[in-house]
């Protein structure tokens, strides 16, 4: 066997070699490593919820010389989520009400806002609670009073629709 045609297919072998191993190498490494690009957003969240319907609100009782006696309903309440701040509750009523009678709520206020305390609904809203900012409470109380005077006179069984409403300040 001559020496050097020996010599440059042993070259030529570790070469080889070489090269297997620098192949092998890249693709172990290239399983080592891996990346993604996570794109993430949160978007506006403004949520407000009610428990249920307050129970029947019937005038009953007077005081002799006096107007009818209220009558109120705390048994309901309502939960909020908003990721915003300046924010507020309206309130309305879907008709107007009887003659000489009154529908008010009065919404307590969640950590931070402000209760405009009892307000008369109507058809247009009004504002139940301002000043609202980033919150999650649940469990807020809802008082309904409605109120009658002696003119509204005898009022058969009726409701209203009242909507409340989670908006910009």
């Amino acid at each position: 066997m001559d020496f050097a045609k020996g010599g440059n297919d042993m070259v030529r072998t570790f070469m080889l070699a070489g090269v297997i191993l620098l192949v092998l190498f890249e693709v172990a490494n290239a399983g080592n490593t891996a990346t993604q690009t996570v794109t993430f957003e949160v978007q506006a969240i403004n949520e407000i919820s009610v428990s249920g319907n307050p129970g029947n609100l019937v005038i009953s009782t007077a005081t002799a010389g006096s107007d009818p006696d209220d009558a109120t309903d705390n048994s309901t309440s309502y939960s909020i989520t908003t990721n915003e701040s300046s924010k507020k509750i309206t309130g309305s009523i879907d008709a107007a009400m009887p003659a000489n009678t009154t529908l008010k709520v009065n919404l307590t206020a969640p950590t931070g806002a402000s209760s405009a305390g009892s307000v008369t609904l109507s058809t247009t809203a009004a504002d139940l609670v301002t000043g609202i900012a980033t919150l999650a409470e649940s469990g807020l109380t809802i008082t309904y009073t409605f109120s009658a005077t002696v003119s509204a006179g005898v009022v058969a069984s009726d409701s209203r629709t009242v909507t409340l409403t989670l908006t910009d300040s």
